[in-house]
């Protein structure tokens, strides 16, 4: 299917948000995620589910002051 990841299009097969993250490669990575504009805690990663055209956010913590 074809997703939409951080402003860029992505092609992945997953069918849901923790797979994709594993199949792009964040799998280890400590990351915040949106799907379509909405906030996706780590726990509910799992069960969100992707469809066609969704629009994936993926931001890393910064530190700092």
């Amino acid at each position: 299917m074809r997703i939409e990841v951080n402003g860029e299009p992505r092609d992945v097969a997953s069918a849901t948000l923790a797979a994709a993250i594993k199949e792009l490669g964040w799998a280890e990575a400590r990351i915040v995620t949106a799907v379509n504009g909405d906030f996706v805690p780590l726990s509910a990663r799992a069960t969100q589910p992707l469809q066609d055209g969704d629009r994936i956010e993926v931001l890393t913590p910064m530190q700092g002051g």
